[in-house]
Formats: C-alpha cells, structure tokens, sequence
C-alpha cells in the first residue's frame, strides 16, 4: 500500500490506490479462468458396453441394429447383405415402428473412415437419433 506525504498545497489527497485493486482483479481473472469449463469438441458416440458373463438376451440382439462396412466395399445389416443404395431405404423399415432409434456402425480395420461417415450420414438421414461405434477391442470385450 502506498501513501503521498509531503508536497505544498497541505490536506488530505483523495486518491486511489491502484495496487489493491488490481491485485483483486488479477484474483478473480485467475478464478474464473480456473472454474471456467471446457466445451468438449467432437463427435457424440454411444458405444456398447460389453456384457461381463458374454451372455446376450435374445431381446436385446432382436433390438440393436448394426451395420457393418466391409472392405470390398459392401454393407450388411445385421449380418445380412445390402447395398450402399438400399441402406437408408432399409434402416427407414427396421426403426418405423421403434420408439428408441439407435444403431451401431462396425467398420474393418482397412476400410477408410469416409466410408463409415457416409454410412453415419445415411442413417442420420433416415431418422436415426444416435449412432454408436463398434470397435475391435470393444468386441473382444476388452
């Protein structure tokens, strides 16, 4: 804290003194940017979680949907084969009459990521909600 003695002119000054002030400041700067969350950026993904005892229920494989690209180029939909042109129009009959419209997008190791965006973009045009990722070590249950 400073303080001005002396000089002509006798009496009290009314100033303010600065070093406080931005003492306070420079503290809360340093609150704010420390409390202030991180907008996470990316992509929303919902991934499987793998089943402990790898039982599953016949409901549950009757309910989830996934669609496997393959490196030749093909598509198939729960182990069945379709094309690229007959994805959106099929995933459109599976999830008419569900109420919870989620699907999963299972890819080979060499298939190149355009092609799994492509099959991410067809299924968000035919109504899908959420779209989850099937992994490699996801399957083996790791």
């Amino acid at each position: 804290m400073a303080m001005a003695v002396g000089g002509g002119g006798g009496g009290p000054k009314a100033d303010i003194n600065m070093t406080p002030l931005i003492d306070v400041l420079l503290l809360l700067l340093i609150i704010f940017m420390v409390i202030t969350p991180l907008t996470p950026k990316g992509l929303d993904t919902l991934v499987p979680q793998p089943n402990p005892n790898q039982q599953q229920n016949q409901e549950l494989e009757n309910k989830t949907v996934v669609v496997q690209i393959l490196t030749n180029g093909k598509v198939k939909i729960n182990n069945e084969d379709s094309t690229w042109d007959a994805l959106g129009p099929r995933i459109e009959q599976i999830f008419k009459d569900r109420a919870e419209k989620i699907a999963f997008v299972k890819g080979d190791s060499d298939v190149l990521f355009g092609e799994v965006a492509r099959a991410i973009d067809i299924m968000r045009g035919s109504g899908i909600d959420k779209v989850g990722l099937i992994t490699a070590k996801l399957e083996a249950g790791q």
